[in-house]
Order: structure tokens, then C-alpha cells, then sequence
């Protein structure tokens, strides 16, 4: 009796985790809108705070290089793509091809996505009458969030086809993980995510050339969202996911993502003072309430 108790606490401290997560990533949005305000293009913003990341986990990390086989390297390196410079870069790509409201929307199917792809895969998991309930509602109430009681939907295939492979990426990511995770440290597959996530994104500064200007980074708005996105968004919440994504599972774990535009709305509340409107206080109860649901087994 004390073992079943011992487990439900220690898995209730993961849940909070993941919320707690999940609400640090819902502000990044208004961090990077800052930085491409004082001048910083997407590309820019993705090498500094993976590079800060990278420097500050090898405090914490294990001095250990590469993975026990190349099997697992390789898988180390669909990480750093799928879970770094693929997923950013396409997000952040789509924004200048369609609306806000679309990529908004369309990233948060992602637990869905996860979902029909883990099934796909043959994942142990299972999604029963609960999770598809859930995650109706969770996206519903995500709708009401994103659109405010205006709903325009303007198509832009392109566009929302970069944010469905961002979605895709993420899905994928999200499923890599936990083969790794019962073989290596939490902080070494982040460190390696984190680099790998670096060397992918290379190639596209041929294409865009790295905006370099030595006041910029004087500048307490840049370097402190800079440092917000680096050591928090970054190094901790990745270190702090992939083990939630083990102890949780795939698919559980990415309910939570539902939240996300809970917490960017919430944000912008209190920091761009924007208006809470009753949609949006419906939206949040729906969302509340799909995650509830979701999650029952």
C-alpha cells in the first residue's frame, strides 16, 4: 500500500513539473517577439540560446562524448534535428508565410499528432475514449484562446505546411526520446540534443548571414530575454522534459502542451497588458478540462 502511494506522489510531482514546463514555454513566445523587435532574425535567436544552453549544461552534464553505439548516436543526432533547428526554424519560418492564428493553432495539435503516430508506431501507450474526448475539448478550448471570438482563417499552404512539419518534428522528438532515456542520462541526451540542434543549423546561415552588431547585446532587453531563453527555456525545461517524457510517457506527457497558449495569454496579460476577453475564459476551461480528461486512464 505504501509503494502504490509512494508511486501516485512521485508521478503527481512529474504532472506539476510538466505544467510548470509547459507555462516557462508559453512566455518564450513574447521573449522572441522581443528580440525580432530590437533587430534579431529567427536563425539568430534559435544559435545563441542553444549555444548558451550548450555551455551552461556541461556543468551539470557527464563528461561522456558520444553514445554507446552508433545506433544511438544517430538517434542522438534525429534529436538535435526534430527537437531543435527543424522544429524552430519551421515554426518560426511560417510566421512570415501565414497567420499567427494558423501556426498557433495548427502547433497545437501537436499532442494529437504524437498521439496517431505512436499508435502508428506500435507505442505501448494506449489512447482510449478518454484521450480523444480530452484532446477535442483541450483543442477546442485552444481555438477560442487563439481566434478571440474572431475567427479568420485565411489558408496559406505553404505556410501552414511549415508549421505542420514543426508539429511533425516535435511529435517525432517527443518520441525518441524515451528509446534514449532508459539507456542515458537525462542531461547527457539534452547536451547532445543541444548540440546537435547547433551543427543542423549551420547551413542556413549561408542562406542568412548571422546579424552580428556588439550593441545589440548591450541592449538589457536582448541580453536578459537572451538569458531567460538560454538558461530557463533551454537548459533546465529540456533537462526537465525528457525526464517528465520518460516517467510520463509520450503521450501523456504532450497533453500538457494544450496549455501553452493558457500560459502565452496570461502572459500577455501581465506583460503587454492585452485584454482577457470571456472567450478566452472559456477557452481556458476547456482547455483545463480536456487535459483533465486526457489524462484519465
Amino acid at each position: 500500500m505504501k509503494k502504490i502511494v509512494s508511486s501516485e506522489s512521485g508521478q503527481g510531482l512529474f504532472h506539476i513539473l510538466a505544467i510548470l514546463t509547459v507555462g516557462v514555454w508559453g512566455t518564450t513566445f513574447i521573449s522572441t517577439k522581443v528580440l525580432i523587435e530590437n533587430g534579431l532574425h529567427p536563425q539568430d535567436i534559435f544559435i545563441l540560446r542553444f549555444t548558451i544552453a550548450y555551455l551552461g549544461i556541461w556543468i551539470i552534464s557527464p563528461r561522456k562524448v558520444f553514445a554507446n553505439n552508433l545506433r544511438d548516436e544517430f538517434l542522438l543526432i534525429l534529436s538535435g534535428l526534430t527537437g531543435g533547428s527543424l522544429y524552430f526554424l519551421t515554426e518560426n519560418t511560417a510566421l512570415s508565410f501565414t497567420q499567427t492564428t494558423n501556426v498557433a493553432f495548427i502547433i497545437c495539435a501537436t499532442p494529437l499528432i504524437t498521439a496517431i503516430i505512436a499508435r502508428l508506431g506500435k507505442q505501448k501507450e494506449p489512447v482510449g475514449k478518454y484521450f480523444m474526448s480530452g484532446s477535442l475539448a483541450a483543442l477546442t478550448g485552444v481555438a477560442l484562446l487563439i481566434f478571440n471570438g474572431s475567427f479568420v482563417l485565411k489558408l496559406s499552404p505553404l505556410g501552414d505546411f511549415l508549421t505542420l512539419c514543426a508539429a511533425l518534428s516535435w511529435a517525432f522528438y517527443s518520441i525518441i526520446i524515451p528509446k534514449l532515456s532508459y539507456r542515458y542520462n537525462a542531461t547527457f541526451i539534452t547536451r547532445k540534443v543541444f548540440f546537435y540542434g547547433i551543427v543542423t543549423v549551420l547551413p542556413f546561415f549561408m542562406i542568412n548571414r548571422f546579424n552580428y552588431q556588439p550593441e545589440l547585446f548591450l541592449r538589457p532587453a536582448v541580453w536578459m530575454n537572451l538569458a531567460f531563453l538560454g538558461v530557463l527555456a533551454s537548459l533546465i525545461c529540456f533537462v526537465v522534459w525528457n525526464i517528465i517524457l520518460k516517467r510520463l510517457g509520450t503521450i501523456q506527457a504532450s497533453n500538457y502542451l494544450y496549455l501553452n497558449p493558457l500560459f502565452t495569454m496570461i502572459a500577455a496579460s501581465l506583460i503587454l497588458n492585452e485584454r482577457i476577453t470571456i472567450y478566452a475564459i472559456c477557452g481556458v476551461i476547456l482547455v483545463l478540462a480536456g487535459v483533465f480528461l486526457s489524462s484519465k486512464r
